[in-house]
């Protein structure tokens, strides 16, 4: 039997807005680097985990990419996904 499938939107604090779907996989929180590269070029990573622990070991990857490539700083935003049956208009 196929699995539901459902999407999953994040809403960052900066008000951005990513909707992840249609997905069977239940992801709990998403999360969004922003590097800092210098004057006015940034570069985002981003992606889901299945758990908040799981989300936060970005924190670790963040900090060590940070000191191999030379960023000048970074944002790291983790937020819960919520999950609907219909994708958002």
């Amino acid at each position: 039997m196929a699995r539901k499938k459902f999407y999953l939107t994040a809403v960052l604090p900066d008000g951005y807005v990513k909707t992840i779907g249609p997905t069977a996989i239940a992801f709990s929180h998403y999360w969004r680097i922003v590097a800092h590269l210098g004057p006015a070029k940034t570069e985002v990573f981003w992606g889901h985990a299945k758990s908040l622990a799981e989300a936060k070991k970005k924190r670790t990857a963040a900090i060590e990419a940070s000191r191999q490539r030379g960023w000048e700083s970074y944002d790291l935003d983790i937020v819960e996904l919520i999950a609907t049956s219909a994708p958002p208009e």
